[in-house]
């Protein structure tokens, strides 16, 4: 209980972030039915300069958020760097799911060590996809040392971004140092239009900061779904039903919370729906994704028999008109196959509460014998009230710490007061 309104006050101090300019959706002046043509109009295209939110955004992804492919304004650099990350994403399905099965294989042989194995789900992953990205990016197994760096990094981001814990940039610096040394080394075209120093930014911002973290979380997610729901882990081996677990996962355990974006031009819907250029629009997925459904808050992935993602209040990977994620088409292929692997593997068992945000990072046990552990999963349920406490007051005592250190450091505001939008210094 006390995590939720946790949540929800974060929820509203974001809102306030951006001040009186700010307009969350879906509301009453733009409900759901709405919510996908308001996001997917072309003039609410901005994306960092003018908004109090991106401030924060850019401080728990430092270093280099200016170059963030999510965070960069429409224009030549956005298109020069889109194009890199969607040839760093291609590849046969066959290739993709096999690297993501090869990578779980290795992190499990590691944590398997006994019929029994308690995990936190979110810390089983991150290896997993660090050592996945680390071939991607260079073509060659990921050595230890550099997925440590990785992990490092990208548990440091997503600590800081739910308020568990704050951020250590000199953490982050070790993997910046890193990357600088194999520059030379990657298997892709880097975008040209970035100096080498944004360069290893891109990098480290795309591959192994969202790249690790967002699949970490998703499979945490889907992963804890399946022990929570036996019957349905008992089905994955189908790929149609497979398919629609990873729907319901996503509808009602959106990896994004709160998405916003900047007018860079009036918005105007109808003769009584009008936004001025400059206003902040925050598009809230777990609202969307609750609307249109019977019992919403269910887990239910049978519900996805009867229809299609496409006709319903379902947007995973955001609007195909306004920068959709572009791992959606690699995404359910290495999750698949991850899934798989470990299901192959170990029986998942857990009875801890399941939240959006998962800030107790999914603890989860992993059995190999097949047996229930009745009297461990009775503790898990009673421990994990019991940190949700203390958890919660970090949180919002961290939180409320961060965001007053993220406006008095403004970098996104420092950032525009001297570079235009495309990067290039201002003359004042």
């Amino acid at each position: 209980m006390l995590s939720r309104l946790v949540v929800a006050l974060r929820a509203k101090v974001f809102e306030k972030v951006n001040g009186d300019n700010a307009i969350t959706f879906p509301n009453e002046q733009v409900g759901a039915d709405r919510f996908e043509e308001l996001y997917g109009h072309p003039a609410a295209n901005g994306r960092s300069k003018g908004a109090g939110l991106s401030d924060l955004f850019w401080y728990w992804l430092a270093p280099g958020p200016e170059v963030h492919q999510e965070h960069l304004e429409a224009g030549p650099r956005y298109d020069d760097v889109a194009r890199a990350t969607r040839g760093f994403l291609a590849g046969p399905s066959e290739e993709l799911a096999a690297a993501a099965t090869r990578c779980t294989r290795n992190v499990l042989d590691e944590v398997l060590a006994g019929p029994v194995t308690l995990v936190r789900l979110r810390d089983l992953m991150m290896p997993v996809w660090a050592e996945f990205f680390y071939e991607l990016v260079f073509g060659e197994p990921c050595p230890r040392a550099a997925r440590d760096l990785i992990v490092g990094h990208a548990d440091d981001v997503v600590t800081s971004l739910k308020c568990t814990g704050l951020r250590h940039p000199a953490r982050r610096a070790r993997l910046t140092r890193h990357l600088e040394t194999r520059l030379a080394d990657v298997r892709h075209p880097l975008p040209g239009t970035l100096s080498e120093q944004e360069q290893v930014h891109y990098l480290q911002g795309t591959y192994f900061n969202t790249a690790v973290v967002q699949m970490s979380e998703a499979m945490a997610h889907l992963l804890l779904a399946l022990a929570q729901h036996p019957e349905v882990a008992g089905r994955v081996d189908d790929d149609r039903y497979f398919a629609h677990v990873l729907d319901e996962t996503f509808r009602l355990y959106p990896l994004f919370g709160i998405a916003h974006r900047i007018t860079t031009e009036d918005i105007e819907l109808d003769e009584h729906t009008r936004f001025p250029a400059g206003s902040v629009l925050c598009f809230n997925y777990p609202a969307y994704h609750a609307t249109g459904y019977p019992r919403p808050h269910e887990f239910d992935p049978g519900r996805w028999e009867h229809t299609a993602a496409r006709h319903e209040h379902h947007i995973p990977f955001g609007v195909a008109a306004n920068r959709p994620c572009p791992a959606w088409r690699l995404s359910p292929i290495a999750m698949r196959a991850a899934a798989r692997e470990v299901l192959r593997r170990v029986t998942l068992h857990s009875s801890v509460t399941h939240t959006r945000s998962l800030p107790s990072r999914g603890p989860c046990l992993l059995v190999r014998d097949g047996s229930a552990p009745r009297f461990r999963l009775s503790w898990m349920r009673v421990r994990d009230r019991w940190e949700d406490v203390g958890r919660s007051v970090v949180q919002l005592v961290l939180g409320t710490a961060m965001v007053l250190h993220a406006h008095r450091l403004r970098l996104a505001g420092r950032y525009f007061d001297t570079h235009d939008p495309q990067g290039c210094p201002v003359r004042h």
